[in-house]
């Protein structure tokens, strides 16, 4: 068997590949503010399951794409999710993003209460005094403490992409937010990770830039 490659430019891979994933979807009808965001996930992800799998609340799009015009922080459970974040993007609507994990203060904090440095990351996120959207892509304990905070009145997100990926209250962390009155978008079951987490972000930036 003789193997064909596709002859395509390097700078026109991407286009490419969304292409691809628009022939794949056929006849498929997505919300059009939706769309984008999805089509990102499966870009990243080569997995179509996350067409039935994200869950949006009413104008979760239109709502972070808002924050981020009025300069949100957006603060990301790894590293990882936030070194996938355009931050030329972010920086240019006025944003920055955060990771609190391997901060001092925050290791101190959960060792002191016997809890997760995802944990007490979401504590340190409470307290920007500034719009903010909260990414999470790998601790279903930051999405549990998401909810805490929110139900004690202590945090207000502007929206909360939960996304984490794995077993243990994985599912159950994701049913919490998607109870809440906050915007959400939700990877429901036990699929996820940083890099979809960073996906989303970056779907809802690239929305935002003007158009040339």
């Amino acid at each position: 068997m003789k193997v064909k490659l596709q002859n395509v430019l390097p700078e026109e891979i991407e286009k490419r590949s969304f292409e691809m994933i628009g022939e794949e979807l056929g006849e498929v009808e997505l919300d059009p503010m939706e769309e984008p965001v999805i089509k990102r996930v499966i870009h990243t992800t080569a997995d179509f399951e996350y067409l039935s799998n994200l869950k949006f609340s009413g104008g979760a799009v239109g709502k972070g794409m808002e924050a981020l015009r009025k300069g949100a922080v957006i603060v990301t459970d790894t590293q990882m999710a936030k070194a996938g974040i355009n931050k030329a993007t972010l920086e240019s609507l006025g944003g920055e993003a955060f990771c609190f994990m391997s901060d001092a203060d925050v290791a101190e904090t959960a060792k002191a209460a016997g809890t997760t440095r995802a944990t007490a990351s979401m504590d340190k996120a409470a307290a920007l005094d500034r719009p903010l959207i909260l990414a999470i892509g790998n601790a279903p304990t930051a999405l549990v403490r998401i909810y805490e905070l929110i139900r004690e009145g202590k945090l207000k997100p502007e929206l909360i992409i939960g996304v984490p990926v794995g077993f243990v209250n994985v599912v159950e962390s994701k049913e919490l937010i998607m109870e809440l009155e906050i915007p959400y978008i939700v990877a429901k079951g036990r699929k996820g990770g940083s890099n979809v987490a960073a996906a989303i972000c970056n779907a809802l930036l690239y929305q935002c830039k003007p158009r040339t």
